[in-house]
């Protein structure tokens, strides 16, 4: 385990300190640009606050294998009296997830009409904002601003935008310059958010399936990774400096991925689909509470591997992994909470998936465990690897 992760899951610092560098540089420009070349912040308009959120796995020491891809959130401006709305799951989406609407109060859409016009849909009588309309706009206004971009960098780096529908931008960074390690190409996605203060965030939600058309949408997901963010970090403050629960966490990825690669469709983006990282990374901050944070010690590293497999096997079997934030009155006091989170709805992270797709996973988990070093070799192979999905 030790040799797996690193050779093959353990990024080089200085490497993915260049990329991230590069990354926080370029995104500045095009935020800095398409907030000046938008409509004029005001009342009637949706435009970009003029600051970036960086958020994800190479932001929090847990990244995995190649340092190029990276989530960016862009906070957008919006006008006043939209108010969030939590929302349960019906049955056009699977649940597992948290919804929240933005309505209008009464009275807003004759005020702000072209605003509403634009970027609002009717929902049981009343104006919601539509995150498919959002989305719209906000790849479209990107792209519009890419040329001064582009024009800037062009000496530092190459930059192109592509962007899939119902799906945010991806912004595809290939930088120039003399150092090898520097010419990786990197791909941001760039995440609309909506603001909800206590750095808290809405954002767009994916289509059910590739296969399904985007819509607008009047429904948004709760973005949380800056209190993840504070809770990484007082968990570092708190655990042994030589603590291994973030490589345990990129070692049970890299497990992961690598059974992938033998598995056949559909089990094989079912297998992906319920070990998210999300859900991986819920598990590990549900164990690290559950126990002394001295036992994470690196010496310890195999046994608390261990555990988080049978932690996340038993999970399966009961088809129960709550959101960690959502309602949870268990945290640790040090991490303080938005008001919004505590008082919201706990959600099932698993309740998406059938029980014998589960039952399935946790069995398929086990062997994997059980059989990591046979695993490790067979999979590793570059005959086996497939190419890396798209952000």
């Amino acid at each position: 385990l030790e040799s797996f992760h690193g050779r093959q899951l353990r990024l080089s610092p200085h490497v993915l300190g260049h990329s991230k560098a590069h990354v926080g540089r370029v995104v500045a420009e095009l935020v800095r640009a398409a907030k000046a070349q938008g409509l004029q912040p005001g009342p009637l308009a949706l435009s970009l606050r003029g600051d970036f959120v960086r958020i994800g796995s190479a932001y929090e020491q847990h990244k995995v294998r190649s340092p190029d891809c990276f989530d960016i959130l862009v906070p957008l401006r919006l006008p006043p009296h939209l108010e969030p709305q939590p929302r349960s799951a019906d049955g056009s989406r699977p649940c597992g997830a948290f919804f929240c609407g933005l309505r209008a109060r009464a009275g807003w859409p004759r005020r702000y009409r072209p605003f509403a016009e634009g970027f609002c849909v009717e929902l049981q009588g009343r104006s919601h904002l539509s995150s498919g309309l959002v989305l719209r706009w906000f790849q479209g206004h990107l792209q519009r601003c890419l040329g001064a971009v582009r024009y800037r960098l062009q000496e530092r780096c190459r930059v192109s935008l592509s962007a899939c529908p119902g799906r945010p931008p991806t912004l595809h960074i290939l930088p120039c310059s003399d150092y090898v390690c520097c010419h990786i190409s990197m791909a941001v996605r760039l995440i609309p958010a909506i603001p909800l203060g206590d750095a808290l965030y809405l954002t767009a939600l994916p289509p059910a399936s590739p296969q399904t058309p985007p819509t607008p949408e009047a429904r948004w997901g709760l973005n949380a990774s800056r209190q993840e963010q504070r809770l990484l970090s007082w968990l570092k403050e708190q655990a042994p400096a030589s603590s291994c629960h973030l490589k345990c966490l990129q070692i049970l990825k890299g497990l992961r991925d690598l059974r992938g690669q033998g598995l056949e469709e559909p089990f094989c983006s079912q297998w992906g689909q319920v070990l998210s990282s999300y859900v991986l990374k819920t598990a590990l901050f549900s164990l690290l509470l559950q126990g002394p944070l001295e036992a994470w010690d690196e010496r310890f590293l195999v046994e608390r591997l261990e555990d988080l497999v049978l932690y996340l096997r038993d999970c399966l079997r009961k088809q129960v992994l709550m959101h960690f934030f959502l309602g949870n009155p268990n945290l640790p006091e040090a991490v303080a909470l938005p008001r919004f989170l505590k008082e919201a709805a706990p959600v099932n992270l698993l309740a998406a998936f059938d029980g014998p797709t589960l039952d399935l996973v946790a069995f398929q988990l086990i062997n994997t465990w059980i059989q990591a070093p046979h695993v490790i070799r067979m999979y590793s192979n570059p005959r086996y690897l497939r190419p890396a999905p798209a952000p």
